[in-house]
């Protein structure tokens, strides 16, 4: 087929998937909004709480953020409700190719992780090696035995590929780290 203007189209189109252009929490936001949509959890991004000290107010409609500051520490980065489990997760994204270090997680956020667990409630990390575009799940449960078993400053690469449950890139689900919640709670989310 030609188009109009005599350019000759392409009888091959390859698709790659090496730079998607795509920030791990713009994947989950997208994906929670899906499962939101498909009536499967309620997932959400915590909006984090700051203290508004100066705008500008050119007209209503134009208000400006000049200044602000943290109200306090945020917690974990998206917390909800999934087949009657409270779920509550950081998400985090590394170009480390060999570890994820473990000052990328503050120590109230692990203190606020491990409270979740022992309420009963199903608490992960969720950790993209960027260079490798891989993504994995991390129980809490392996997280803290982790850190609680050795005094390393990064959690590497090969745990999460022995401990944690890979999460594939797809289309609708883009992330799909129900499924490995499921394998943690023996559920039934089997949406394709």
């Amino acid at each position: 087929m030609n188009y109009p203007s005599g350019i000759k189209a392409s009888k091959t189109h390859t698709v790659n998937y090496k730079n998607r252009g795509m920030s791990l929490e713009e994947d989950l936001n997208i994906t929670n909004q899906y499962y939101r949509e498909q009536d499967i959890a309620y997932i959400y991004k915590k909006p984090t709480p700051i203290q508004i000290t100066k705008v500008d107010y050119p007209s209503r409609k134009e208000a400006i953020i000049k200044e602000a500051y943290f109200k306090e520490p945020s917690t974990t980065d998206y917390n909800g409700i999934y087949q009657g489990y409270y779920i509550d997760f950081e998400a985090k994204e590394t170009r480390n190719h060999t570890s994820f270090p473990l000052s990328n997680i503050h120590p109230h956020q692990i203190t606020h992780l491990k409270n979740v667990f022992r309420h009963g409630g199903i608490c992960f990390l969720i950790v993209r090696f960027s260079t490798q575009n891989e993504t994995y799940l991390l129980t809490g449960e392996d997280f803290f035995h982790f850190i609680d078993h050795t005094t390393r400053k990064s959690i590497p690469y090969m745990y999460f590929k022995e401990k944690g449950k890979k999460i594939p890139f797809e289309y609708q689900p883009r992330l799909p780290y129900l499924k490995a919640v499921d394998e943690m709670i023996g559920g039934s989310y089997e949406k394709e």
